[in-house]
C-alpha cells in the first residue's frame, strides 16, 4: 500500500497530528510509525503531567498561542473521552524579595496572554491554597491542571485509527532510512518499508537526526537534559494539595523544581535539569558514546555550559545529593524532612540548541520538499499537542494540497 501520509514518532505530538489530520481528512490513508513498543514512551510519558496555563511564554509566540489554545482543547478532549485529569490550579510563590520584580513580569505576561482567572495573592492567601508553603506572596493560576498524558496519547491514536480502516499504526519499528522518489518516499524501518506521498516527523529526542536523514540542512543539534524527581512519602503527602511552583530564575532556561500532584495521587517533586550523556537515558549513569560525542563536539553545547556554569554545577550537585535536593524543596515547604522524600523517576527533555548556546527557541516546525519536521517542541508541547496537531494538519493541506 502507498499511504498518503506517514507520521514518524508516537509521542503526544505525533499522535495528536495523526488524530487531527485524520479527523480533518477521513479519506487519507495515514500510517503512524513509532520505534518503541508503546506510545508516549519517552518525553510524553516521563514529563510532570501538568496542563500548563501559558503563563510564562512570550505573547504572540507559537508557544503562547498553541499552549493556550491547546490547553482548552486538551481539557475538552479529556472530558469527552474520559482521560484522567483535574483542573486543580497552581500557585507560583516568591520566597525572597529579589524574586518579586520577575513575579510581577510573569503576571503581566499572563495578563497579556489572557490567562483566565490569574491573580496576585498575599502570603496569607497562598496558605489558603497550600497551608504548608511559606512565602512572601504569589500568583494563583486556577486554569492549570494535571492529566494522564500517556492515556491522552493512546486515546488520540485510537480515535484516528477508527476513522479509516486503511490507516495503521506500527509500534516497535525504528526508522533507519528515508529514500526519496519522484512522487513518493520510502520510510525504511528495522522491520519494514512504508511508501508514502508525504512525511511528517514528530521525533522528539531524535528530531535532528531524522531531519538529516531526510536531507534537511540543519545547523542546530538536539541536546538532552535529564530531570530527576523525588516523591513525597505517604506520611508527607498532606503537605502538598495540588501544584506549587517557584518564581523561575530568568537567567536559567528551566522553570525550577516544583511540586505536582499526579493523577494517580502521588506527589512528585522536581525536576532538576542536568546534561545527559544519553538522549534516551533515564538513569544517572546512563551513557551513549554516540550521543555524548554528538553533544560534546557541538559548539552550542559548550556555549550553554559556559553561559550557565554556576547553575549547571548546582544542578549536578543536587542530582547526586538528596540533602541538596531537599534544601531546594524547603525554600517553599520548610517543614519537609529527609524522611518525607524518596527517589522517584526521571525524564529527558529534548532542546534544539542554537549555535550560540541559546535554549529558549520557540516551537519550530519546518518544511522540506514533501516533508514537515517538528524540530523543536519542548514544554509546553504536551499541553499544546492538539493545537500543534491542528496547525500541522492545516499546513499539510496547504503545502501538500491534501484533500
Amino acid at each position: 500500500m502507498t499511504y498518503d501520509v506517514a507520521i514518524i514518532g508516537g509521542g503526544i505530538v505525533g499522535a495528536a497530528t495523526f488524530y487531527k489530520l485524520q479527523k480533518k481528512n477521513p479519506n487519507l490513508k495515514i500510517v503512524l510509525i513509532e520505534k518503541m513498543d508503546k506510545l508516549a514512551d519517552h518525553q510524553t510519558g516521563h514529563n510532570s503531567g501538568v496542563i500548563h496555563s501559558g503563563l510564562y511564554y512570550k505573547p504572540g509566540s507559537l508557544k503562547a498561542r498553541n499552549c493556550i489554545q491547546g490547553r482548552h482543547e486538551l481539557v475538552a478532549f479529556a472530558k469527552e473521552y474520559g482521560v484522567k485529569h483535574d483542573v486543580c490550579g497552581k500557585v507560583v510563590v516568591a520566597t525572597d524579595a529579589a524574586e518579586l520584580p520577575h513575579m510581577e513580569k510573569i503576571f503581566k505576561t499572563g495578563l497579556e496572554n489572557e490567562i483566565e482567572g490569574i491573580e496576585m495573592i498575599s502570603a496569607e492567601q497562598v496558605k489558603e491554597h497550600e497551608p504548608f508553603v511559606e512565602s512572601i506572596g504569589g500568583i494563583w493560576v486556577p486554569c492549570t491542571g494535571i492529566i494522564d498524558f500517556r492515556g491522552a496519547t493512546e486515546k488520540m491514536a485510537e480515535l484516528a485509527l477508527a476513522l479509516n480502516s486503511e490507516s495503521s499504526m506500527h509500534l516497535g519499528e525504528e526508522v533507519i532510512g528515508i529514500e526519496k522518489g519522484d512522487a513518493t518516499s520510502t520510510v525504511i524501518t528495522n522491520k519494514n518499508k512504508f511508501t508514502a506521498k508525504y512525511l511528517v516527523f514528530c521525533a522528539g529526542l531524535q528530531a535532528d537526526r531524522l531531519a538529516r536523514k531526510d536531507g534537511v540542512d540543519l545547523k542546530e543539534k538536539v541536546v538532552g537534559f535529564r530531570g530527576d524527581y523525588y516523591e513525597l512519602t505517604d506520611e508527607a503527602k498532606h503537605k502538598v494539595k495540588n501544584l506549587i511552583y517557584p518564581v523561575p530564575n530568568p537567567d536559567f532556561p528551566f522553570l525550577g523544581v516544583h511540586f505536582t500532584r499526579m493523577t494517580d495521587g502521588e506527589i512528585e517533586c522536581g525536576p532538576n535539569a542536568v546534561f545527559t550523556f544519553k538522549r534516551e537515558g533515564y538513569g544517572k549513569t546512563d551513557f551513549s558514546m554516540r550521543d555524548t560525542w554528538d553533544a560534546l563536539t557541538y559548539g552550542g553545547t559548550w556555549k550553554l555550559f559556559f553561559n550557565n556554569m554556576s547553575f549547571g554545577i548546582n544542578e549536578y550537585r543536587r542530582a547526586f545529593s538528596k540533602k541538596l535536593f531537599l534544601k531546594t524543596l524547603q525554600r517553599m515547604v520548610p517543614s519537609l524532612t529527609m524522611d518525607d522524600i524518596k527517589p522517584g523517576r526521571a525524564g529527558v527533555r529534548a532542546l534544539l540548541l542554537a549555535q550560540d548556546g541559546d535554549t529558549r527557541d520557540d516551537f519550530r516546525i519546518e518544511y522540506h520538499g514533501r516533508s514537515i519536521h517538528v524540530l523543536n517542541a519542548p514544554s509546553p508541547a504536551a499541553t499544546a499537542s492538539l493545537a500543534i496537531g491542528g496547525y500541522i494538519a492545516e499546513e499539510a493541506e496547504k503545502h501538500f494540497g491534501l484533500k
